[in-house]
């Protein structure tokens, strides 16, 4: 940056009227403006000035900008540039981004691409200066591990883990699904003293009420029908390290009862069984639902919910942490694309632009999903918009298109038909609808049998 603070660009172009338009145009987006005749001249001007990103013709008369662009990588690799070409095919676009190009573009310029393909790439080039402040922030040793995210709102909620993390102090993670509370709660226990402990987790929606005693306290030999052995549970499992509770929220309250014995006096008996164990367990739980107004209509304790909520971390919403959207997608894609045996180089300005606009209602796993399938469908180098549109358009809201074609229905009716539908698009998965829907499996279970819809 310039000592005005405002991002330095260089345009290089040897066609003089459009390098003037260029220097216009993003000059009154609020950028300072360089300019350069030829790929010489910009290597030259990058070798003697800083700049903040390179916009470059990739047809010069003497020295192209593929050419100029292999050496402005050898001076300094983490400069971005963004290639023109009036000559725009798949060949030209992978062999520009092979050589080290942030982005190409195609003339004629389109203005709105052309600031968004800006926009993005020096939110790229700060990148990296922004993790290592963070890093410092967060301490030498801290380890981030997938948690992708430099929003503010990602830096806040990551200064916190990282306070948190050293304490013993039991934790409450907030947040809509697919916002990836796990991930927090992993990074809670990696950067903990007991980092070399055991880290169980566990779905406490995921398990029938009468089965989750036996999977959280374990039982003896013949407690029950089909307890032909004695099981340990996962609380004994967890002795030493940490214990992930997800779907806290979904416990019964006769469960949570025998949960708040174990959180006062770190001890506990099996299934059947008089031995009391002590156990040293951190334990991190998780919901996606409002448990202070739970405890208001009685159908969670007060005394575990204070208990629980010792220190509470928030998960934001991908809505509210939409920067961090290009760097999931990068994440995403480079997992799938090596997953299955891909060589994509990743998303064009106008599928990065869809991305960017969506709601995204089912927030990262979502977007990881929507990634997936379009490294699956695509047929080039780079995913385009078609192929990640139709992945958006069939995984909107479905509650909300059944509600709007049933004008007067009571709002028992619309839920049943909203479950009915979803349950058949999903093919009969109560899993992937439950997902889909925002709810959880055991939710879905409890509605299914309310309306009368149970197998």
């Amino acid at each position: 940056m310039t000592m005005t603070g405002k991002n330095t660009i260089l345009v290089v172009d040897d066609d003089f009227a459009h390098r003037t338009m260029l220097k216009t145009l993003v000059g009154g987006w609020g950028y300072e403006v360089r300019e350069a005749d030829d790929g010489a001249a910009a290597v030259e001007a990058v070798a003697k000035e800083p700049f903040d990103l390179v916009l470059m013709d990739i047809r010069m008369a003497r020295v192209s900008g593929i050419e100029a662009l292999e050496e402005i990588r050898k001076f300094n690799p983490a400069l971005p540039v963004i290639l023109m070409t009036a000559y725009a095919s798949v060949e030209t676009a992978v062999g520009a981004l092979k050589k080290g190009a942030y982005d190409y573009l195609t003339k004629p310029l389109d203005f709105d691409e052309l600031r968004l393909a800006l926009d993005r790439a020096l939110e790229h080039r700060h990148l990296k200066e922004e993790n290592r402040m963070l890093r410092e922030r967060l301490g030498a040793h801290f380890d981030r591990g997938n948690l992708i995210g430099r929003s503010a709102a990602m830096t806040r909620l990551l200064d916190l883990v990282a306070q948190v993390a050293p304490s013993e102090a039991t934790v409450l993670v907030t947040g809509e699904s697919g916002t990836g509370k796990e991930m927090i709660a992993g990074a809670i226990h990696y950067n903990s003293p007991r980092k070399t402990g055991p880290f169980i987790r566990i779905n406490c929606a995921a398990i029938t009420e009468s089965l989750l005693e036996s999977e959280l306290f374990g039982h003896e030999k013949g407690s029950f029908t089909g307890a032909d052995r004695r099981k340990e549970g996962k609380f004994r499992q967890a002795d030493r390290g940490t214990i992930f509770l997800d779907e806290v929220s979904e416990m019964s309250l006769g469960m949570q009862v025998k949960l708040l014995r174990v959180l006062q006096e770190r001890e506990f008996t099996r299934v059947g069984g008089e031995e009391v164990i002590r156990v040293d367990v951190r334990v991190i739980a998780a919901t996606n639902r409002d448990l202070l107004r739970a405890v208001t209509e009685g159908r969670f304790r007060e005394d575990l919910f204070y208990r629980l909520n010792v220190v509470t971390l928030r998960v934001p919403p991908l809505r509210e942490r939409r920067e961090d959207i290009p760097l999931l997608a990068q994440h995403f894609l480079k997992i799938f694309a090596e997953r299955n045996r891909k060589a994509l180089h990743g998303f064009t300005s106008r599928a990065m632009d869809r991305l960017l606009r969506y709601p995204w209602p089912g927030n990262v796993r979502e977007l990881m999903n929507t990634v997936e399938r379009g490294v699956v469908l695509c047929r080039a180098d780079i995913l385009d918009e078609a192929d990640v549109a139709p992945v958006l358009e069939t995984e909107a809201p479905q509650a909300a298109a059944v509600a709007a074609a049933s004008p007067g229905a009571s709002l028992e009716d619309v839920e049943k038909a909203a479950i009915l539908k979803t349950l058949d698009e999903a093919n009969g998965n109560k899993s992937e609808a439950a997902r889909r829907l925002g709810i959880t499996r055991r939710t879905l279970h409890l509605k299914l049998k309310k309306y009368g819809l149970m197998e």
